[in-house]
């Protein structure tokens, strides 16, 4: 009988990397956010700007982890560069706000977006399917079909590395093909478009954020005119799902551990992926103004904008066709987010900070117990069902990490000058700075203006602090 293994096996590629950089950055976000960020911006120009401003600050921090990913290119990723950088404690408060909210609400988001497109071809499976009261909370067919695909998925990353990356090449590559393919038929085959009617607000930015409808749905209203502070709050505002529709591009440097030569591949990879997910998102937009005049973009059916596109660019099938891509695209989204997170419990583990359990391997030589500690918060996470909820408070929180993580170059190049950079961040200090000031701008602009969705991400950090304390005095003292 095999036994567990005591260290990882390297054995992804730098496609593989690649892959997992896309596929955990496409989930459902591209497909529906444009319709929050149109009522927010109220113009062609501020809806493409928010998404090249996302797409800059991605690259950006991509290209500046590429440093920090050839400095430790080990498992845990983030979490070992806010240790290394500042302190045990900070890598902690990561590492738990990673564990409560960023990674397992962002699993239970994209599951529960799974469920909400299968309702397309089974209404019985959807988020609408009301099955019983609980007690605390009432559970529909599409929070437990969302839950079953999380289980699914880790119990196919427990068997070993090569049956996930299998998955994520499959689904990763299937849903860029298609994405390119919407993208090129919705320019091909429109007769009718929209473009210089929409490109004729330029950068005159309005609001709309609609009234609601008896069943809480969304109705137009007149567009109002902003600027000045207002503008910077609606961009903020608009931001928030930009950001969730390109976030987890770093989870790659969470399986440090088992890439081939990872100070070269693991900078590469978080290029490669970022920059193809950024040309795909742009394009996305672009073709969206080709194919539907504003008003649509900004109130299709619940929010659905590639649903309303692909109506128009498929009469026929366009609804089923995006139900499918957007369920391939979720799927292999929620497979890279899963394989990825349980490397940083398991690191956590390692330095005492976390289940004992959860620091050991498989004889597959994958973290299984943190694996399933991983599929139950998100399972409760899906529970919740607030998806919209989630996505603001993972906004703020993540960036604010990075923010502090890219913070951490500065202070590695004088606190560590002597340690290997086989790769050094791009554009060092100018980008990295530009990175830190946008970051700052984005979570100031959001607690003004969406307070209430940011200062529960902020309680959630500060959890952490006595827990820290905690896990200190009943392990070992982190290294």
């Amino acid at each position: 009988m095999s036994t567990p293994t005591s260290t990882f096996k390297p054995t992804l590629s730098l496609l593989d990397g690649t892959m997992i950089v896309a596929g955990s950055m496409i989930g459902s976000g591209i497909f529906i956010v444009s319709a929050d960020i149109t009522r927010n911006v109220g113009s062609a120009g501020w809806l493409i700007a928010v998404w090249v401003l996302t797409g800059f600050m991605t690259l950006t921090a991509a290209l500046s982890y590429g440093e920090l990913s050839g400095m430790y290119p080990k498992a845990g990723g983030q979490y070992v560069y806010l240790k290394e950088a500042y302190n045990p404690l900070m890598g902690f408060l990561y590492g738990w706000s990673f564990f409560a909210v960023i990674q397992t609400a962002t699993i239970a988001a994209v599951g529960v977006a799974f469920s909400k497109f299968l309702a397309y071809l089974v209404p019985e499976l959807g988020n609408n399917y009301f099955l019983f009261d609980a007690g605390i909370t009432k559970v529909y067919a599409g929070q437990l079909v969302a839950i079953f695909i999380i289980v699914l998925l880790t119990y196919i990353n427990s068997r070993g590395v090569k049956e996930g990356k299998l998955i994520q090449t499959i689904f990763t590559s299937a849903k860029l093909l298609a994405l390119f393919g919407l993208i090129l038929f919705g320019f091909l085959l429109v007769k009718n478009s929209y473009w210089n009617e929409n490109w004729a607000t330029g950068f005159q930015a309005a609001q709309n954020l609609g009234a609601k409808d008896s069943e809480g749905g969304l109705l137009p209203t007149s567009w109002t005119p902003i600027g000045g502070a207002a503008l910077m709050g609606a961009i903020a505002a608009a931001m928030v799902g930009s950001i969730f529709s390109s976030d987890a591009w770093n989870n790659v440097t969470f399986i440090a551990g088992e890439m081939k030569n990872p100070k070269r591949n693991i900078g590469l990879s978080l290029l490669l992926g970022t920059l193809i997910v950024t040309l795909i998102y742009v394009s996305a937009n672009l073709m969206y103004l080709h194919v539907l005049p504003l008003a649509d973009l900004a109130f299709p059916a619940d929010d659905r904008v590639a649903v309303a596109a692909a109506n128009i660019i498929f009469p026929a099938f366009g609804t089923t066709l995006i139900a499918v891509l957007i369920m391939i695209s979720t799927f292999g989204c929620n497979n890279g987010l899963i394989m990825a997170g349980a490397r940083v419990y398991y690191t956590m583990a390692k330095d005492g900070l976390f289940f004992k359990q959860a620091g050991t391997l498989n004889k597959q030589a994958v973290p299984q117990v943190a694996l399933w500690v991983q599929c139950i918060v998100a399972a409760i996470w899906s529970l919740s069902g607030r998806y919209g909820q989630l996505l603001d408070m993972i906004s703020f929180v993540v960036v604010l990490f990075y923010m502090l993580t890219i913070l951490g170059i500065f202070i590695l190049r004088k606190k560590q000058p002597d340690v290997e950079r086989p790769y050094k961040a791009f554009g060092y200090p100018f980008l990295p700075g530009l990175y830190i000031l946008m970051g700052a701008a984005f979570c100031l602009l959001l607690i003004i203006y969406k307070p209430e969705f940011t200062w529960p991400g902020l309680i959630i950090v500060l959890m952490g602090v006595p827990l820290y304390y905690l896990a200190l005095a009943r392990g070992k003292k982190p290294e």
